[in-house]
């Protein structure tokens, strides 16, 4: 028995077309022997000649728009039909020379990026990058080794519509993984590329230069070289410094502009900056390299929680005692020296200086005080030392195990969204915690800080005009992040749904209730037409006739014309005072029952005696 064949396989060849009626190109002439710029008449004779040289004249032809031009950087948007864009830009890839000139056409994809400071929309502006600047940035911050999503190259076809449109997702994607982690959207690289004309300038340079005039005067000290990329400020600066008597030994000096917050006058914040004393040490990494993403993630042991915790919260309150402000409390503000913790950078909210965790309590109404931002910031620094990195968001709903339950309760009374909310403990409150209530300070050396009487009321100055600073800038988030709230959830699906539902319900209420109101005067209005209380229009002009009681509603027929040479009967009727115009409601109404009682049958056949034709005698 034979078998049947497979009928033949059939395969269908479809060709997808852009259903875009154009494409546009930006594009940019290069000239590198440079020379007279070209006029946009000549520009397009560039495009035309362009394709007459690669298609002869029949590709010559083809419709290209010049639609911008600017001569200064010789760029140029052109439209081009959807059918020739191959045909325009393999002529302007292949073409060589201008005018005996070596020359040289770039097609360029440009995304244009819109940048907001604070909540103010009107501290906007607007920024254009190609994605070669996206890929330079991200070559830049491979030093932090995190791994961020930026989209790959692509050389064939990535000037697609639909690959343009998907990168363009995933470089906001891209943009959005930056802005968001806290340490690369403070570092100068990032900040450089989202406002360029805000941090154009070489700040080591210009540190540099305030450093070599102050030494001037000062033949024993020397600058030996800039520190860069030690901190994570823009604007401060450190630089190896060294004594020439003694040039083995080296010195870390730090420069940084005044802040915001800087209340104290140059006399008191020169003579606060003598009190502080200042510390051995030996930075190795770059910010970015130590704290972005650590090689080991490993959180401290119990022991040692409890110990530098402690020890830093005796700090801060010492602090507290004598109205020193500080607010700069994070782990690169932290120095071990054997089992003893040092704070750091306390000059910095005397030059008034921005917090590290800014960001983070402003968003809190209730941290609207220097220790309870203290308190904050420890909060954040304790996470850090249990789990050995720092929180992936603020607030913190759940904490991973812990060594000890007591950590946990320390943490939840400080990160939670509750305790955002209700306010932060003071410093003297987490002292008597089980966590650190236990620990016995083998280190009972008191630092000498004795501060003069007026010092004392300039730093109070100081720290209610940044207490009150801060207060205002929260009111302004909370205002913008309410206001947020309010528009997106008018404008949200569901709420638009609901809206229509209700304008519906409301329309048909009206309209029942305006056919009840219409459906009561008319019964009224007949009502009082029965009992003979209501009678028929009347001009206020023409006398009103006798009332008959039990007369119908109907008016009666008007009598016949009366004869010309007859004399018109003498009236018998009574002229009356016409009566005062009655309401319109009313007269409406009584109108519109006698339209609805009208009936055909009711008049009376009238006869009617022509004189119009002429007469004989």
């Amino acid at each position: 028995m034979a078998r049947a064949e497979p009928p033949a396989a059939t395969f269908e060849r479809r060709v997808l077309r852009s259903a875009a009626e154009h494409h546009y190109l930006r594009v940019r002439l290069e000239l590198p022997d440079g020379g007279a710029r070209p006029s946009v008449a000549q520009f397009k004779q560039l495009v035309v000649s362009a394709l007459r040289e690669l298609h002869g004249e029949v590709g010559a032809a083809l419709p290209v728009d010049v639609l911008t031009y600017e001569e200064k950087t010789l760029s140029a948007i052109l439209r081009v039909v959807s059918s020739g864009l191959v045909k325009l830009w393999s002529a302007l890839t292949l073409l060589g020379f201008y005018q005996n000139r070596r020359c040289a056409f770039r097609v360029l994809q440009e995304y244009i990026i819109r940048v907001q400071r604070g909540v103010s929309a009107e501290n906007s502006w607007q920024i254009v990058r190609r994605y070669s600047d996206f890929d330079l940035l991200n070559n830049s911050l491979q030093i932090s080794t995190l791994s961020l999503p930026l989209p790959p190259k692509k050389l064939i076809g990535n000037m697609e519509r639909e690959f343009i449109a998907e990168r363009q997702k995933g470089l906001q994607a891209y943009l959005d993984v930056i802005t968001t982690h806290h340490i690369l959207s403070n570092c100068e690289l990032v900040k450089k590329f989202l406002d360029p004309n805000s941090y154009s300038v070489n700040y080591t340079e210009i540190a540099l230069q305030h450093v070599s005039m102050f030494f001037r005067s000062e033949p024993k000290w020397e600058v030996v070289e800039p520190l860069k990329d030690i901190g994570w400020r823009i604007r401060k600066k450190y630089f190896l410094m060294k004594i020439k008597n003694q040039p083995k030994e080296r010195l870390m000096l730090s420069w940084a502009d005044p802040g915001p917050d800087k209340y104290l006058s140059d006399k008191d914040l020169q003579y606060a900056v003598k009190l502080l004393s200042s510390c051995s040490a030996k930075p190795k990494d770059p910010f970015l390299k130590k704290y972005c993403n650590p090689k080991k993630i490993q959180g401290l042991e119990l022991q040692q929680i409890k110990t530098y915790g402690r020890q830093i919260l005796e700090v801060l309150k010492f602090l507290h005692e004598k109205g020193f402000p500080y607010g700069h409390l994070h782990s690169a503000n932290v120095m071990l020296d054997g089992d003893t913790c040092k704070l750091l950078d306390l000059e910095n909210s005397l030059l008034g200086l921005p917090s590290f965790y800014r960001s983070y309590f402003s968003q809190f109404r209730k941290i609207n005080t220097l220790e309870g931002v203290d308190v904050h910031c420890f909060g954040h620094l304790l996470y850090e030392m249990t789990y050995g990195r720092p929180p992936d968001t603020i607030p913190v709903d759940s904490f991973p195990p812990a060594p000890s339950v007591f950590v946990v309760s320390v943490l939840e009374s400080i990160l939670t969204c509750e305790a955002m909310k209700n306010g932060m403990p003071t410093v003297s409150r987490l002292l008597q915690m089980p966590l650190f209530s236990d620990v016995l300070l083998t280190n009972s050396e008191k630092p000498q800080f004795k501060i003069p009487t007026k010092l004392k009321e300039a730093l109070k100055t100081s720290k209610e005009c940044i207490e009150k600073r801060l207060t205002e800038e929260q009111k302004l988030i909370h205002q913008h992040r309410r206001l947020t709230r309010a528009q997106s959830h008018h404008g949200s699906e569901e709420e638009k749904k609901k809206r229509k539902i209700l304008a519906r319900k409301k329309s048909k209420r009206s309209a029942y209730e305006s056919g009840e109101e219409h459906s009561a005067k008319y019964s009224n209005s007949n009502n009082s037409a029965g009992s003979g209380a209501s009678s028929p229009l009347t001009s206020p002009s023409s006398p009103t006739p006798p009332s008959t009681a039990g007369a119908s509603s109907i008016p009666p027929a008007p009598p016949p014309p009366p004869l010309p040479p007859a004399a018109p009967p003498p009236s018998t009727e009574v002229p009356t005072q016409p009566n005062p115009q009655p309401d319109v409601s009313a007269s409406r109404g009584a109108l519109l029952s006698s339209i609805q009682n009208f009936q055909k049958g009711t008049l009376k056949k009238t006869q009617t005696c022509d004189y119009s034709a002429p007469r004989i005698s």
